[in-house]
């Protein structure tokens, strides 16, 4: 059947159920979820206004979201592919149709924070043509984090 791409909001169930397995996954890398307090009121699923699930033979697969930033830059969020599904391509499609969403959206720059014990992400994104900026508000007053950023 393949891959099935559809678009939605961070209020959707699939999403949601993602969000949590993202936040149980996000703990688990820096010791618990004590360690990332400051990090989760920058990062509710309810917050991100255009979500991208990926179905594959109508199972969940993965999902990624924009969510507005400022006039000019979108912030992309909670990119996961789950990891049966790994090694397909799906995380870098995704990032494709978000860069065209953005477009379509008006935005002129994309943004994202990550962690650099997070190899795979990091490679993913330097890969597709985002660069290394300054950490950007609230990130830059959290310890552990690197941005990313793409001119569209």
């Amino acid at each position: 059947m393949g891959s099935r791409f559809v678009w939605t909001d961070g209020n959707d169930k699939v999403f949601r159920d993602f969000y949590a397995i993202t936040e149980e996954y996000y703990s688990s890398i820096v010791g618990g979820r004590e360690n990332r307090r400051g990090f989760i009121p920058f990062n509710l699923s309810s917050d991100i206004g255009d979500v991208l699930l990926v179905f594959c033979d109508d199972i969940p697969a993965a999902c990624a979201g924009l969510k507005r930033y400022s006039e000019t830059d979108a912030e992309i969020k909670r990119v996961w592919v789950q990891p049966e599904y790994r090694g397909r391509h799906i995380a870098s499609e995704m990032m494709e149709r978000l860069e065209a969403r953005a477009v379509e959206l008006g935005y002129k720059r994309l943004i994202l924070q990550t962690r650099e014990a997070m190899t795979a992400a990091v490679s993913l994104y330097t890969r597709l043509g985002y660069e290394k900026t300054a950490n950007y508000p609230p990130y830059d007053k959290l310890e552990g984090t690197v941005c990313f950023a793409k001119c569209l």
